[in-house]
């Protein structure tokens, strides 16, 4: 058994790996094609970072699974693999704490203007400390968009200072956002009129593409905060840019950017009041073993002729290579 990885996992994770004997490659890269000598003749795939289209799985004849480390799979030709049989395993629920307080932390850094009174006290301004920008959480009302297992979690947290929660669900889910103890709207946009904090925590998919732009921010109070630990490309970077520095909003976090690692002259740079960070809300030391150890068994699950409930398209299992 051969299993190539674009990174190498947690420790945890290539202790699974090495303990079941497998051949193990290490490309150390996010540019497979580079590589494609060694992936010709794996069994499986773990891609970390890095893209792998229909093209690249098409020139694997020996390939059984790809692995993702977290949540995401928009980088994965998913129907391509479910077409070829190729279940495509991933992480969901591993880092779902650490993105919520990531979040929750973002919430806090905000209010307390952390990042303005650290730059300009290095600088030697001791009276940033009368600007009077910071401001208490407890009874803000925060906005919730995407009310799923992370969703929940920020809810929890917010809960526990005294916030107001509130939720908006693609899937109408009312029940569901309600559960988590959210008041529920059914229009997103009132949402954003009302809530003092919007907090984004959806997939990637067509609908929310460019989901906040120009429009959306300028629903949003003057003294609001939007975080983005989700998916770069729902919200317009440029429009956010611009809505912070026109003061059309107060503050915003992005963890993530339309393309990843972002160039130097992404408009998010040059805003003012926003806290940028390199996508990492998810890699505590936590997750990334609980990431690491679920992939690496589920790969090696389905190498071995097994299945895995954790994949992105079940119905793989329907394709002749699990019917015999």
């Amino acid at each position: 058994m051969k299993i190539v990885l674009t990174h190498a996992l947690s420790q945890a994770g290539m202790d699974v790996l090495e303990a079941s004997g497998a051949q193990l490659y290490v490309a150390n890269s996010a540019e497979p094609k580079t590589y494609l000598t060694q992936l010709k003749e794996a069994d499986a795939f773990i891609i970390r970072v890095g893209m792998c289209p229909a093209e690249l799985i098409s020139q694997c004849p020996n390939l059984k699974v790809i692995g993702r480390t977290g949540v995401g799979y928009d980088n994965v030709d998913v129907p391509y693999a479910t077409l070829r049989g190729i279940p495509v395993v991933f992480t969901p629920g591993a880092n779902n704490r650490s993105v919520a307080e990531h979040a929750v932390a973002c919430m806090f850094a905000l209010a307390k203007n952390l990042q303005e009174a650290d730059i300009q006290l290095r600088e030697g301004n001791w009276k940033v400390r009368d600007s009077q920008k910071a401001f208490e959480l407890q009874g803000k009302k925060v906005g919730i968009i995407g009310v799923g297992a992370i969703g929940k979690i920020v809810a929890e947290l917010c809960q526990a200072l005294g916030m107001q929660t509130a939720g908006f669900s693609h899937s109408r889910n009312r029940t569901k956002v309600e559960a988590a103890g959210c008041e529920y709207y059914e229009d997103m946009e009132q949402l954003l009129r009302e809530c003092d904090i919007i907090t984004i925590h959806n997939p990637l998919t067509p609908e929310t593409r460019d989901m906040i732009s120009t429009k959306q921010l300028t629903m949003m109070k003057k003294t609001a905060l939007l975080i983005n630990t989700s998916r770069g490309p729902i919200v317009n970077e440029r429009d956010l840019a611009d809505a912070l520095n026109r003061s059309i909003i107060a503050g915003a976090a992005v963890d993530v950017y339309s393309a990843e690692p972002p160039l130097s002259d992404n408009p998010v740079f040059s805003a003012k009041n926003l806290i940028c960070t390199p996508h990492s809300a998810a890699l505590t030391r936590e997750s990334m073993d609980r990431m690491s150890v679920w992939c690496a068994e589920g790969c090696l699950a389905i190498c071995c002729g097994g299945r895995w409930e954790s994949v992105v398209d079940p119905s793989v299992y329907q394709h002749e290579r699990f019917q015999q």
